[in-house]
């Protein structure tokens, strides 16, 4: 598995892709039944891959694992930003984006989950299975006016740095396979992917 935040969080309620609603009004009013039903205290409970913040104006994206390479969460939180700005200005000028069946977004969460960048994921309108680096490059051209008006380019364009780099999965998985094939035991090769880790997070400090 390819991605920890979730494997553990799908075993809990409340997780995962959120439900399709006609509006915020409808959202509020199916929160508030399990809050008046004493199930949970308020939104901040509910953790699904993205929701409404439950104290600011804004939604949350909640699907990444932490990176431990701030320019990838940077080029992460530059996607996700030009992902909602384009999302925001599409409504309001009464346009959406094509929506695709759940039982088909699950499908590509289930290949991002298990594979992560190595096995591509399903390109809908192809109908067939599209590299990751080539879908990447295509978000990146879409979003690129997006970039422009939030002054991101640099920050979007990085993005394609984790294509050569790998993600941190690769990564640990690399040092986990390469201490075993150097002799060490799974004990000692888990604990060379912590240190390499504990080095990941303090470059950028």
């Amino acid at each position: 598995m390819r991605s920890y935040r979730l494997t553990v969080f799908d075993n809990l309620p409340r997780t995962g892709i959120p439900p399709n609603f006609s509006s915020y009004a409808e959202y509020e009013r199916s929160v508030q039944t399990i809050i008046s039903s004493g199930t949970i205290e308020d939104a901040t409970k509910i953790w699904w891959d993205l929701r409404p913040s439950a104290r600011f104006p804004t939604l949350e994206s909640r699907i990444c694992d932490v990176s431990p390479r701030l320019n990838d969460t940077i080029a992460i939180a530059a996607i996700t930003q030009c992902l909602f700005r384009m999302l925001f200005c599409l409504r309001r000028s009464n346009q959406r984006w094509r929506e695709y069946d759940r039982f088909l977004i699950e499908e590509n969460r289930w290949r991002a989950q298990r594979y992560g960048m190595s096995e591509g994921l399903i390109d809908f309108g192809r109908g067939e299975v599209v590299s990751f680096g080539e879908l990447l490059h295509e978000l990146i051209e879409l979003l690129s006016p997006q970039a422009q008006a939030l002054n991101c380019v640099d920050e979007l364009n990085s993005a394609a740095g984790i294509l050569q780099a790998g993600t941190s999965a690769d990564r640990q998985v690399e040092v986990y396979r390469h201490a075993l094939k150097s002799g060490a035991d799974e004990k000692e090769a888990l604990q060379q992917v912590v240190r390499s880790l504990v080095v990941e997070f303090k470059q950028d400090l």
